[in-house]
């Protein structure tokens, strides 16, 4: 797949992921138009720049400020850096993960599977956590591509965060020095009827379930035996707990710290038939 459509990629993930009232529609190019919006949900003003229309409830939204004759903005930057960063094949997750996140983090593990699905992605988490279902659809599209997904912590990856860096490529689940994971047992709250309440209940304890396995499965793989009985993590995790990046790879969350990248030049196999060849 060409990679001439990645920047409006990005751009349209960046979008997503900054605005949660946006909705990016593909629509025939044209110039730039502005008009108040009708027969919809919210009420604010359409702009199609490009291929894209940008609709923002009260208010106009461009990544593209030159455009529309205005100042440059932060956002525009943004979306030039992380371009950049997903022709490198670098996925950021920065923030809460809701619904509109794991849309943006979802397309772009998808893409760049189908761009080249034998080449890793490093997904760089810096998150609180979030939604469990947005999480986990995350989760399940880093297992379901081809392509190895490694993660890296900075910041912090706690709760869901925390899921998404254990669930990364064995021996390539990374954390920075400083970095914090805090995991625990999945949240969750309701209100009403007796019945619906039971309801509720019983679906929290199966994702709680499937949320110990997951760990279960992962952290027992790092210790190539059965380290944790499913006991054991439901132990761990019924309070929060806050752990340093020495302490994650103590249990197995991570594989390693980063301290400082590489200097050397990376083994190819050009380099390394080359190598042979001195040597010999």
């Amino acid at each position: 797949m060409s990679n001439a459509h990645l920047p409006q990629l990005t751009a349209r993930g960046i979008n997503i992921h900054r605005e949660s009232t946006r909705r990016i529609v593909p629509t025939p190019n044209s110039p730039i138009t502005r008009a108040p919006v009708q027969n919809q949900s919210v009420v604010g003003w359409i702009d199609t720049i490009d291929s894209t229309v940008l609709l923002v409830a009260g208010g106009l939204v461009s990544s593209r400020s030159e455009h529309l004759g205005g100042p440059e903005t932060d956002c525009q930057h943004a979306d030039d850096i992380f371009s950049k960063l997903l022709q490198e094949r670098i996925v950021c997750l920065n923030g809460a993960i809701d619904d509109t996140v794991s849309a943006s983090i979802v397309a772009q593990l998808l893409w760049l599977e189908s761009d080249n699905p034998e080449k890793p992605i490093t997904m760089y988490i810096h998150s609180p956590g979030g939604s469990i279902t947005a999480g986990l659809a995350i989760y399940d599209t880093m297992t379901y591509i081809r392509s190895p997904v490694s993660t890296v912590c900075l910041g912090q990856a706690a709760s869901m965060g925390s899921l998404l860096l254990t669930g990364g490529e064995k021996g390539k689940r990374f954390a920075l020095p400083h970095s914090s994971v805090m995991i625990h047992q999945p949240l969750g709250g309701t209100q009403g009827q007796a019945s619906d309440i039971l309801i509720y209940a019983t679906q929290i304890q199966r994702t709680r379930e499937q949320v110990n396995e997951i760990y279960k499965r992962h952290l027992n793989d790092a210790a190539g035996r059965d380290k944790y009985t499913l006991k054991e993590i439901e132990d761990m995790m019924e309070r929060d707990k806050y752990l340093t990046a020495q302490e994650a790879k103590e249990i197995g969350i991570i594989d390693d710290i980063l301290t400082r990248r590489d200097d050397k030049k990376p083994q190819t196999d050009d380099n390394a038939n080359e190598k042979r060849n001195q040597d010999s």
